[in-house]
C-alpha cells in the first residue's frame, strides 16, 4: 500500500480544484504489484466519510464480485480516477416541516476534474504496477483510453493497448507507447440500479477469473 503520494501533486490537485464542488480525500488502498487494479470514478458520501475505497453499498457488490474470482479487497488495489466526493448543491423542502434545506446529493466528476487528478492518478499507476487494470464504468474507462470508449461494448474483455497519460504540461492527455493489459467492467453501482445487469455483470468477472488465470500461467 502506499503510504504517501507526493506533496508537489496533491498541492497541485488542491489548486486546480480549489473552486470545484469537492469533499474529503479518499486515498487508494490495497497491494503493490497486484493481479488487479480497480479503478472507480470518484468516492460517494460514505467513502468521504470513512476514507476507504468502495466502502459503501456500490462497494458491498464490488467485493462480492472480487471475491467470487479468489480475490479479496487486500489482494487487489483499488483507487479512482477523482479522489474527492463531487456533489451539487440542491435546496429542497423538507416534506413535514415546509423548511427549505439544503442538499449535497454525489454527482459525476467533470472531464476537467478528472484532468486535474490525472498526474496524481498516473503516479498511482506507476507505482501499483498493476498485471490488468480494471475500470470500472465510463469515467474510468475514458480516462483510460479516451472519450470514444464504452462500457456497453468492451465490458469483460481482455484489452492491450496504449492507455492515455497527462502531458508533460498536465493540460492534456496522449497515449502511452507501451501497451497496458485492461478488462473493463460495469461500474458496480449498476447492479443497484439495473439489477437485470447483474447477470451479465458476474459472468464479466468470471471470465476475468480465467483470463487472470490464463496470463498468470
Amino acid at each position: 500500500m502506499i503510504a504517501e503520494y507526493p506533496a508537489d501533486l496533491l498541492a497541485e490537485v488542491k489548486q486546480k480544484t480549489a473552486d470545484r464542488q469537492l469533499a474529503g480525500f479518499t486515498p487508494g488502498q490495497g497491494m503493490l504489484h497486484p493481479d488487479l487494479m480497480l479503478v472507480g470514478e470518484a468516492p460517494g458520501r460514505h467513502e468521504e466519510k470513512v476514507n476507504i475505497p468502495f466502502s459503501g453499498a456500490s462497494g458491498q457488490e464490488l467485493i462480492k464480485f472480487v471475491s467470487s474470482i479468489g480475490y479479496s479487497r487486500e489482494t487487489v488495489y483499488i483507487t479512482s480516477v477523482v479522489r474527492q466526493r463531487p456533489y451539487s448543491v440542491k435546496r429542497v423542502k423538507d416534506k413535514k416541516t415546509g423548511e427549505v434545506i439544503e442538499k449535497t446529493p454525489n454527482r459525476t466528476p467533470t472531464k476537467k476534474e478528472v484532468l486535474a487528478f490525472g498526474p496524481l492518478f498516473d503516479w498511482e499507476l506507476a507505482m501499483v504496477q498493476p498485471r490488468i487494470i480494471v475500470p470500472l464504468g465510463n469515467t474510468a474507462l475514458q480516462r483510460l483510453l479516451g472519450s470514444r470508449a464504452n462500457i456497453g461494448k468492451l465490458h469483460g474483455q481482455l484489452i492491450e493497448r496504449p492507455i492515455q497519460k497527462v502531458t508533460a504540461d498536465h493540460r492534456g492527455y496522449q497515449f502511452t507507447a507501451e501497451k497496458h493489459l485492461l478488462v473493463p467492467m460495469y461500474h458496480p453501482a449498476a447492479v443497484l440500479y439495473a439489477r437485470r445487469l447483474e447477470p451479465v455483470i458476474r459472468e464479466d468477472w468470471l471470465a476475468l477469473g480465467r483470463i487472470v488465470k490464463t496470463i498468470k500461467d
